[in-house]
């Protein structure tokens, strides 16, 4: 059975939203003109969508090329997200080590490394799409997931773009509440997707 769209969008904005890379998005921007800072979030931003497309549509592909079952890779993946959510929970949200100043042919990669990949779209963000994928049953459920990537690309696309905004507003303390509001969501999504790739493995713990 096809989860709702909302299961999705949630899954999503719990592993997939760029608050950690705001601090370190807003310290390479620093000094740069507006058109600038605009390309650079663009540039962040279809780094992240054409990662979770890419997951989205040959992720199973690839675990069939090297002959992963789906149980498996629901454990690890599930392993993985609980890593990350633990290092959520643990960690801080400082802001950025003060950049040297680069210029825009070398601010563009960075917008994509580390920036767009893994701060916003990271393992733990690949693993959930392709197990959210193999969950789809119907070409509805594939669709819900494409529409949670988009909203979920919006959403991050408005948060590069108003980053200065938000980090002052939620200050260094309010960062470091989303982040762990979000680990223990990442932790909860991880520990289901370790039960429910043990059950698959292991029918008699059902």
């Amino acid at each position: 059975m096809d989860m709702t769209f909302q299961h999705y969008l949630l899954g999503l904005f719990a592993v997939a939203n760029n608050i950690p890379a705001l601090p370190l998005f807003m310290n390479l921007c620093r000094g740069a003109q507006t058109p600038v800072q605009h390309r650079l979030c663009g540039v962040a931003t279809a780094s992240s969508l054409a990662t979770m497309a890419i997951s989205l549509f040959i992720g199973a592909a690839v675990l069939d090329f090297f002959g992963i079952s789906i149980a498996a890779f629901r454990i690890a993946g599930g392993l993985l997200l609980v890593s990350s959510g633990l290092s959520m929970l643990k960690s801080s949200c400082d802001e950025a080590d003060g950049l040297p100043p680069v210029s825009v042919s070398r601010m563009i990669p960075m917008a994509v490394v580390p920036i767009a990949i893994p701060l916003t779209t990271g393992a733990g963000t690949i693993s959930t799409i392709v197990l959210f994928a193999e969950s789809a049953h119907t070409m509805a459920g594939l669709l819900r997931i494409g529409g949670a990537i988009c909203v979920m690309s919006v959403v991050n696309y408005l948060a590069f773009y108003y980053s200065p905004a938000i980090v002052r507003f939620l200050g260094r303390t309010g960062m470091d509440i989303f982040t762990k509001i979000f680990g223990l969501i990442t932790l909860a999504l991880g520990i289901q997707f370790i039960i429910t790739g043990l059950t698959a493995a292991f029918p008699v713990l059902h």
